[in-house]
């Protein structure tokens, strides 16, 4: 059993359908995961905001124009007149329950109910287009297996019966669908995974089968050694250990959430990468395989704050760091970085909504000095200490660029530095034409060449060694 996660690939065009149908046509069994194409979230969004407001005439206007506009979309996709009318009549079903919300009190259970109706006919037509190509599958209501502990975590061990009881009651199915993100609270009300764990609903289902495979597809141009944005032919990263490819998604990589890896991780699933511009390209395989030394990739994380606090010694050193600790984690602000030299401490953050409450606080116990527009620049890969000379060669590209702050040895998978925004471009090319370049250019300093004097004759020596005439 494989798990693919089709969470950009536009479900909601015909060839973002035909796209799938061609990754999908082979005999692997397999969940395929969807989400609501984010044009229609967006549509489904204005419509709760009007029933919020109790704005009911323009909440129907919008409620009219998306189901045509699903409509037009059925009539567009399907040949076959009896699947045609299978997908309409379930359309305006679906719209049925949007139109009763116009009708009584609405209130924020109802919204999510309402957001969840994109999930729910996004895969029954994708469900419906499959089947007119011949593809025999079964939709699955993700409410009925995907739940929430009253902590608002995944209850693994409750996805994992509902889930291998469907697969036992159809075993004759190959291919099944359900939504991702979409679940239930611990009071069985209709709820979402947190934002930005929709890739993390393909590993929960993958963890709860013991999947041969997760599959998800990202936005973008896929893993590069470095931003194509901002640097040009950077190559494609093919492999990632599960713990370089959780940093990557922490330091700023984009396309996946750090969340998605801890099932895949804690159940040995291997999770294969793929992009959504290209769908057929290999992809990044991410698994427990740690290469030996080496840098996979360079990341950039932007809108981050940098702030110096140097103690005015009210406090003894191990009180003042605990302090500052305390205020963050009550103002429920995380730390991006975190460096401390005897009584002075250094953080990054990119959450700066409490800032203003966490200085006052703590300007009984330091003087402060915050800057603003800085980027966390990580180089990611298998950077333990005892590979010397990796952290001078990251340094040595960066002899140009001023440096804030630097964090490494909290892991063995990357080194962090903050430097102003306006130097990110310009840093990220330094450091991938001194770390990517071939290696047949790279020389090594670690120590002084020896001196083959058996094949010198009196013009080859050095001049130093010539003697004076």
């Amino acid at each position: 059993m494989k798990i693919y996660r089709f969470g950009n690939i536009p479900t909601g065009s015909i060839r973002g359908m035909q796209e799938m149908l061609q990754l999908v046509n082979d005999s692997t069994p397999k969940i395929i995961v969807l989400s609501a194409p984010t044009e229609t979230t967006e549509h489904l969004t204005k419509i709760a905001a009007h029933l919020f407001s109790r704005d009911t005439e323009r909440a129907h206007d919008e409620i009219s124009k998306l189901e045509f506009r699903f409509i037009d979309f059925a009539n567009e996709l399907f040949n076959d007149e009896s699947i045609k009318q299978q997908a309409v009549d379930s359309i305006i079903d679906r719209f049925r329950t949007l139109w009763n919300f116009t009708r009584q009190r609405f209130t924020s259970v109802d919204e999510k109910d309402i957001l969840s109706q994109g999930e729910f006919i996004s895969s029954m037509l994708s469900g419906l287009y499959l089947k007119e190509r011949g593809i025999n599958n079964l939709l699955l209501n993700s409410l009925d297996f995907m739940r929430l502990t009253p902590e608002r975590e995944p209850d693994l061990e409750y996805i994992s019966k509902k889930l291998h009881t469907s697969m036992e009651a159809n075993k004759h199915i190959n291919v099944f669908l359900t939504q991702g993100h979409l679940c239930r609270n611990a009071y069985g009300e209709t709820c979402f995974l947190k934002p930005g764990r929709d890739d993390a609903s393909a590993t929960l289902i993958g963890a709860a089968l013991r999947a041969e495979e997760i599959r998800l597809w990202i936005g973008g141009n896929g893993i590069h050694s470095c931003d194509p944005h901002f640097v040009k032919h950077p190559a494609m990263v093919t492999q990632l250990s599960f713990d370089e490819a959780e940093r990557f998604a922490h330091c700023g990589g984009t396309g996946f959430d750090p969340c998605c890896i801890f099932p895949a991780r804690e159940n040995n699933i291997p999770i294969r990468l793929f992009c959504s511009m290209d769908p057929t390209e290999k992809g990044t395989l991410i698994s427990h395989i740690q290469s030996g030394e080496s840098i996979k990739t360079i990341t950039a994380r932007d809108g981050i704050c940098y702030i110096r606090f140097q103690s005015n010694r009210t406090l003894r050193p191990y009180l003042f760091i605990s302090k500052i600790f305390d205020v963050f984690a009550k103002y429920h602000t995380p730390l991006c970085l975190f460096t401390s030299s005897g009584s002075d401490v250094s953080v990054a953050i990119n959450d700066k909504e409490h800032l203003p409450n966490i200085l006052h606080e703590l300007s009984r116990y330091a003087t402060t000095v915050v800057k603003d527009r800085m980027c966390i620049l990580s180089v990611i890969g298998n950077i333990q200490w005892q590979y010397t000379g990796l952290e001078t060669r990251i340094l040595n590209a960066l002899t140009a660029i001023p440096i804030r702050m630097i964090s490494y040895g909290s892991n063995n998978n990357d080194v962090s530095l903050v430097i102003k925004a306006e130097n990110k471009k310009e840093a990220l090319q330094l450091l991938n034409d001194t770390l990517f370049k071939p290696s047949a250019t790279m020389v090594s300093h670690t120590c002084a060449p020896t001196l083959n004097r058996s094949k010198w004759n009196n013009t080859d020596k050095p001049s130093f060694l010539l003697k004076k005439s």
